[in-house]
């Protein structure tokens, strides 16, 4: 292994007289005592009720008990000697692939990889009332499962579940139903598409309302320009002259971001395109923030309409090994989707 301070090699021998070191490799979440660490012991010895230090995690860790397994028999065992494979009850932080040592002779012991996940599913709770019981066990499931990752899209807001297959994602999805009582719904994930203009338009958005009292003005004119991809969003204050007051001009930029987030097309955010704010006029009395965020909104959905919007699709690379005999059909398949 690595001495986490000098960054050398070390060798530990298999031997109990030997400075401690061992390998967390599986996590389990057991219904009577809680969350449980097999690991083995690579030199040394180790006592129950004692202190061991997480070297990947640069954490001290209690070890309150220590037990042999025998197939779903245990047996409680005081203390623990190289090369042997125990379970630990006690230590919180420990996750997969986590090395082991005493405090004082640290030892990184050889990482575990794990594969990226291949396949993805949005998953969501059957009843409302299953909401939280559904984080919980997903929580679980992942602190077992290194390759189990679970995210909720920022652009769908939908929990994906993501792993090494479909029969992997079926068996927890099982596990969830007969250990937790969860039962949830799963499905495509829906596609993260946006929306962007083709070419360049003007427009202008006049927000007037007169009421008893005090009214609202807002006027502004915008000019909507193509960037190119990945470019993102571009506000230019472009006023000359005071046509519109200074403390305006952030409410129409946030009037125009507002709209932009919620499409013109079909509801999906827009991007990649430069928004001029290039004239317009106030009211002394009546001009808000509030007026110009909605016309600045106005400007942008008129705009948007004229400058030929349309929808991006995300890409994404893909790599095919694949004998050569097959190629022929592998390269026509990924065409016929438009690869």
């Amino acid at each position: 292994g690595i001495n986490p301070n000098t960054q050398k090699e070390e060798i530990r021998k298999l031997i109990s007289t030997e400075k401690f070191s061992a390998l967390a490799f599986t996590i389990q979440l057991d219904p009577h005592v809680g969350k449980i660490t097999y690991a083995r012991i690579y030199s040394g010895e180790l006592q129950s009720g004692t202190y061991l230090y997480n070297v990947t995690k640069k954490k001290q860790e209690r070890v309150s008990r220590l037990l042999l397994m025998h197939a779903n028999q245990r047996e409680e065992i005081d203390k623990a000697y190289s090369g042997e494979i125990v379970v630990l009850v006690g230590p919180k932080e420990t996750s997969t692939g986590d090395s082991l040592s005493d405090q004082n002779n640290p030892i990184l012991l050889e990482q575990i990889t794990f594969p990226e996940p291949v396949i993805s599913l949005s998953i969501e709770p059957k009843t409302k009332a299953d909401q939280e019981k559904l984080s919980y066990s997903l929580q679980r499931l992942s602190e077992e499962d290194p390759t189990f990752r679970v995210k909720v899209d920022p652009e769908t807001n939908q929990t994906i579940i993501s792993g090494m297959g479909e029969l992997h994602l079926e068996i927890l999805v099982d596990r969830m139903k007969t250990e937790m009582g969860m039962d949830a719904n799963i499905g495509k994930p829906q596609v993260a598409y946006k929306e962007t203009i083709s070419k360049l338009a003007e427009a202008e958005g006049k927000y007037i309302k007169q009421s008893g009292g005090r009214g609202q003005y807002g006027h502004c004119f915008l000019r909507l320009e193509p960037l190119g991809r990945d470019e993102g969003f571009k506000f230019v204050n472009g006023i000359k002259g005071g046509a519109i007051p200074g403390e305006f001009i952030p409410s129409v930029e946030k009037g125009v971001k507002e709209a932009m987030e919620k499409g013109v097309l079909l509801g999906y955010p827009m991007t990649d395109m430069q928004v001029t704010l290039y004239d317009g006029s106030f009211h002394d009395v009546d001009s808000s923030d509030i007026a110009f965020k909605i016309a600045g909104s106005m400007a942008l959905q008129e705009g948007a309409k004229r400058a030929g919007i349309t929808l991006l699709e995300p890409i994404m690379k893909l790599e095919v090994t694949v004998p050569e005999e097959f190629m022929g059909v592998a390269i026509g398949d990924i065409s016929s989707k438009r690869g």
